[in-house]
């Protein structure tokens, strides 16, 4: 008998929020076989599940509340062999030293993929038709008729081509535009019409009208795109992050956006979230926010989340290697 456990919040919103229902529909649609129990625990009010459990899907705020016992792990679930987050990126959890050397971390990149792309199409559409600086204007009642081109044919530049950052390039080939992709190792990529690595990052934002950053948040990513990487990028330029806040230095993104370096910027991660009500930000010009919420599938994240769980318990059961496996070493 392989026991996998789903541990959740009570108060979660329902995109994130995994019930017993979504869990026997989705073992419905993925039929792993026999000799599997189930259980879903919330808020981590009963832990026995720890003493039998094999498996373990849960959220990075689950794993870093005092009431899980992470420093002794090994001991508290001696059977545990696979942890699935629910989520892409695993920062909080770094570093690994927690993770017993007998268990498997896998996380959810992938899922976003089909949201991502779409996002990233109406980010793009809506800095090519200068909407933040509009949306500005508007609000400072302010009639400025401002035409802009077309987008085909304009240069977008992605930094980070894992499943977010490759979902974005996609969408942009749709739209006829030109994609030069950045990242760690430099290999092709198929909706990418070059690929640059990290140290080229000057000269591929010189050449970009638009940017998206799409990295996860590591010591070679903390704040990649800084006050120099900004000012290499052309003027009137737009840029859309839906990676990590740390990536990015929002106090020279503010000001390129106040003195008409950048014309426009989409924003939908934060540090901290949720953004403070006093944040300088919410009042920075021609910037659009978005409160975290760019790549989640009301309908279908956590449908797919725990089709890709059902996936890997076959695979767990099998011996066969895991997907999505999380390196250690570099953090994603």
């Amino acid at each position: 008998m392989t026991h996998i456990h789903f541990e959740t919040r009570a108060n979660k919103a329902s995109v994130f929020r995994i019930t017993p229902e979504l869990v026997r529909a989705a073992m419905r649609r993925a039929s792993p076989g026999r000799g599997i129990r189930w259980t879903v625990g919330e808020d981590l009010d009963d832990l026995s599940w720890l003493a039998t459990a094999e498996a373990l899907v849960t959220s990075n705020d689950l794993l870093t509340d005092p009431a899980f016992p992470r420093a002794t792990l090994a001991e508290a679930a001696p059977k545990l062999r696979w942890i699935h987050i629910t989520g892409a990126g695993i920062e909080p959890l770094l570093p690994l030293d927690w993770l017993p050397r007998q268990v498997t971390l896998t996380n959810n990149s992938g899922v976003h993929v089909q949201k991502t792309g779409e996002f990233a199409t109406m980010a793009l559409l809506a800095l090519c038709t200068r909407l933040p600086q509009l949306m500005t204007n508007q609000r400072e009642g302010r009639w400025q008729q401002i035409f802009t081109p077309s987008i085909a044919g304009k240069t977008l530049l992605v930094v980070g081509l894992g499943d977010m950052g490759g979902a974005a390039a996609r969408s942009a080939k749709k739209l006829g535009m030109q994609v030069l992709g950045m990242r760690r190792n430099p290999r092709p990529h198929r909706h990418a019409d070059a690929v640059l690595p990290l140290s080229q990052l000057h000269k591929g934002l010189a050449k970009a009208d638009f940017v998206v950053v799409a990295t996860p948040l590591t010591p070679a990513t903390t704040n990649l795109i800084d006050a120099s990487a900004i000012a290499a990028m052309k003027t009137g330029a737009g840029l859309i992050n839906v990676g990590r806040a740390g990536v990015v230095d929002y106090a020279a993104l503010s000001v390129a956006l106040g003195n008409g370096k950048l014309s426009g910027a989409v924003l939908d991660v934060f540090d901290p979230e949720p953004l403070p009500a006093d944040s300088p930000l919410w009042q920075v010009p021609n910037l659009i926010i978005t409160p975290h919420c760019s790549s989640d599938d009301l309908d279908h994240y956590l449908p797919l989340t725990l089709d890709l769980v059902c996936t890997n318990l076959v695979r767990l059961r099998a011996g066969r290697k895991l997907r999505n496996i999380v390196d250690p070493g570099t953090g994603y």
